[in-house]
């Protein structure tokens, strides 16, 4: 498991012009590149996701093809808006995403950084669950994709 904490980790803001010759970028990329599953975890600031998980995302759109994203979402509220967010980037990577997203508040389900609602405890086991059965499943079927000479929409990834 690799985790990516931007507050460890800054990335600069994206520049299609600049951004892939900045120190650091071909590391992390390779880091990217290697995760079969992309967990996001993000606030939700005023019904959206934070700046620096758009940024991300807007570095490494193409080594998303095929891969699962899963969602985690901090809210005051449901999440809803920003779990829809990050489906519709999701699809736009031409990624795939869990059929749901997990939401938390603060001091109702985790309270000085510990999960206290059994009902977040169980969403998260199903969450690990699903990302590992389905995360599996569309990493071997990428791979074989990328491998193949079959059209589908991964062909315009093969090297």
């Amino acid at each position: 498991m690799d985790v990516l904490d931007f507050l460890q980790e800054p990335l600069a803001l994206y520049n299609p012009d600049t951004a892939y010759d900045l120190p650091g970028y071909a590391d992390l990329q390779a880091r990217v590149e290697r995760a079969d599953v992309v967990l996001l975890g993000t606030p939700d600031y005023h019904g959206c996701l934070s700046g620096a998980t758009k940024n991300f995302l807007d570095h490494f759109w193409h080594e998303f093809a095929g891969k699962l994203f899963a969602t985690v979402v901090a809210s005051h509220e449901k999440g809803l808006t920003v779990t829809d967010q990050l489906r519709t980037i999701a699809r736009q990577c031409y990624a795939w995403t869990l059929p749901y997203g997990v939401s938390f508040t603060e001091e109702v389900d985790v309270k000085d950084g510990q999960i206290v609602s059994d009902s977040l405890r169980k969403r998260l086991e199903m969450l690990i669950r699903d990302t590992r059965v389905y995360g599996e499943l569309l990493a071997r079927q990428r791979k074989a994709d990328l491998a193949g000479a079959e059209p589908g929409f991964l062909a315009r990834h093969r090297k």
